[in-house]
């Protein structure tokens, strides 16, 4: 891939596991495009060993590192002139920072918003004129503010709220600003107002008041299209997330009445005449054309597995980041062929993943199963509890749960309620009783995967990062005999410090999970944080923590680090230096080395305590 570093296309591969390999093999994203120089991408990619931005001139297949950082950078967008890459700078995985600007060609990296002190990013929207852009912001002093930010003029403030809210979209013309909001209080979810680049309200749409049950409200888009003042929304009037079209000037709402089992997601096709519908069901995904003509609904060719990503070109092609359990991901296009296929060493495939629904307290369970190829049973098992808890696992690749298939254990992954892709009730059932209510259904799926004879009950491993690392500290406290080890990344261990400690919107929605703050209800709080049951932790604990981390903050988890420690319980911490998480390959592969290293051992025989 020319201008690409094929830093993996080293001497000894042949002898590499094939687990490093799949970490190492060079990946790249859904390439984002410049609205008015299609041939114009930004992509990021792990090339270098480090996940960076990419800008790639489609026209002449040149293709440019933007950005070179220690710990990586991800987050950057296109001006809609495709003159310029706006990405966000912050300080070694903090998330706190400000907005730098670069030409599309290289050079010099310049302040893209002077006059903004850093803050952590609250959605970006760059206008079509290439002068004009709005810069959402959270600080914890402020709460959220909303900048229009012009070329040579001071930055204007033109919102300013204690709750979360962020930048949405700017109409095809700029003139109108569609935002999200919580002023409610409710930060799961959100309703619109859209405005004027001065700030006056154009129209309101909210959802979640006027009744008992609240639902939410998300910016699509703007049509692409001059003079349109339509957007595209998604809500949750009938139990799910799906697609409308607002008018905003005449207030209008369109069903659109796409009749598809689970969530469903679009955004416009380029000339505005349809929409591509991203379809998301038990743990799948799939493509579908909507014609706003014809209101008919065309299925799009793609491969069983999930899509995790798709944009429709002008020419009408769709491109779209596709895997599944068993495969690596590809970006392709319905036009035929792979989009970016990066040179150097190739992810080797893993095993398929299958299906196990269970009965459980709120409803059936989903969860996907791997155990390694011709294995029989019963098998050491890692239950790999996802994050979020917003978000579902799917049948997708992950480099993660193939580690540990090669070293010979099982894989069971959980859809709990908290869970996205169910319903919204699904999702919602986790208020007040945080945590508890996940591992309630966790637990009758331990109980499938030992009933079935999948697991052996002396070799269970509870794992996860982020929310899934905080119900692992939890399930490992609250259900002490029911696992042999625990392995923790970024989690919340201590959650009334990791509270006041965490950046402001996650406070925003911690209120909303617990109907308060911890000393409006404490009772709530001390039920469902890890700290509370560190002394009933039997099995071997390893924690992994970053140590500017924002999310789940290294205070709150050296707290109950020194607990454990005070009573001489097994444990071992890895503290690193970056934030949620490592976008450098060589630390992710030793984290995933550590942590795998550390199960063998514990399970092989007597770190578990009586």
């Amino acid at each position: 891939m020319e201008g690409m570093n094929d830093a993996h296309t080293v001497a000894g591969t042949a002898d590499m596991p094939d687990w490093e390999k799949r970490f190492r093999a060079p990946r790249v994203s859904l390439p984002d495009w410049a609205e008015d120089a299609p041939d114009r991408s930004l992509f990021v990619s792990n090339a270098t060993g480090t996940y960076e931005l990419y800008a790639w001139d489609r026209a002449t297949g040149a293709q440019r590192q933007v950005t070179d950082r220690p710990n990586g950078t991800t987050d950057g967008i296109l001006t809609p002139d495709g003159e310029a890459v706006w990405w966000f700078s912050d300080t070694d995985g903090d998330e706190f920072g400000i907005w730098i600007r670069q030409s599309f060609h290289g050079g010099d990296d310049v302040p893209a918003a002077p006059g903004l002190e850093p803050s952590y990013p609250a959605g970006l929207a760059i206008g079509r004129d290439g002068t004009t852009a709005v810069v959402g912001r959270s600080t914890d002093e402020d709460g959220t503010t909303i900048h229009v930010v012009r070329a040579g003029a001071a930055p204007v403030e033109i919102y300013r709220h204690r709750e979360s809210a962020g930048v949405g979209d700017l109409s095809h013309d700029g003139s109108l600003l569609a935002i999200e909001h919580t002023e409610h209080g409710d930060a799961m979810h959100s309703a619109l107002r859209v405005t004027r680049l001065d700030g006056t309200t154009v129209a309101e749409l909210d959802d979640t008041a006027g009744g008992t049950v609240e639902l939410g409200l998300e910016v699509l888009g703007f049509a692409p299209v001059a003079g349109d003042t339509r957007l595209l929304v998604g809500h949750q009037r009938r139990g799910r997330w799906e697609p409308m079209i607002w008018d905003v000037a005449s207030g209008e709402e369109s069903d659109l009445g796409i009749e598809l089992p689970g969530d469903v997601n679009a955004e416009w096709y380029p000339d505005g005449s349809a929409l591509l519908i991203a379809h998301s069901f038990e743990a799948r995904g799939e493509l579908w054309r909507y014609d706003l003509a014809t209101r008919a609904l065309t299925r799009i060719d793609t491969p069983a597995g999930s899509v995790s990503g798709a944009t429709a070109r002008p020419d009408g092609s769709v491109e779209y980041l596709w895997s599944s359990a068993a495969q690596p991901p590809r970006v392709r296009s319905t036009a035929g062929g792979v989009v970016l296929d990066p040179p150097g060493l190739k992810a080797p495939a893993s095993v398929p993943v299958e299906d196990v629904w269970v009965e459980g307290p709120g409803g059936r369970i989903h969860a996907l199963v791997q155990k390694p190829a011709g294995a029989g049973g019963p098998l050491p098992t890692v239950f790999e509890i996802h994050g979020g808890p917003t978000w579902h696992d799917s049948d997708a690749f992950a480099a993660g749960p193939a580690a540990w298939l090669d070293h010979g254990y099982a894989v069971v992954r959980v859809n709990y309620r908290g869970s996205t892709g169910y319903g919204r009730e699904w999702t919602d059932a986790l208020k007040h009783r945080v945590g508890l209510i996940e591992l309630e259904d966790i637990s009758a799926v331990r109980e499938w995967a030992v009933s079935s004879g999948l697991a052996d009950p002396a070799k269970l491993v509870l794992a996860g990062g982020s929310w899934g690392g905080y119900l692992t500290l939890l399930g490992l406290g609250t259900q002490p005999r029911d696992w042999a080890v625990g392995i923790a990344a970024v989690p919340v261990a201590d959650y009334v410090t990791a509270y006041h400690d965490e950046m402001e919107n996650l406070k925003a929605l911690d209120r909303t999970l617990f109907g308060g703050t911890p000393e409006e209800v404490p009772e709530r709080w001390e039920a469902s944080s890890p700290l509370t049951y560190v002394d009933a932790v039997r099995a071997p604990v390893y924690i992994s923590a970053g140590v500017n981390d924002p999310r789940c903050p290294i205070r709150q988890i050296d707290n109950y680090v020194d607990r454990l420690a005070s009573r001489g319980a097994v444990h071992e911490v890895y503290r690193y230096d970056a934030g949620h998480g490592s976008l450098v390959v060589e630390e992710r592969i030793k984290q995933v080395r550590l942590e795998i290293d550390f199960a063998d051992r514990c399970l092989k025989g007597a770190a578990v305590q009586p």
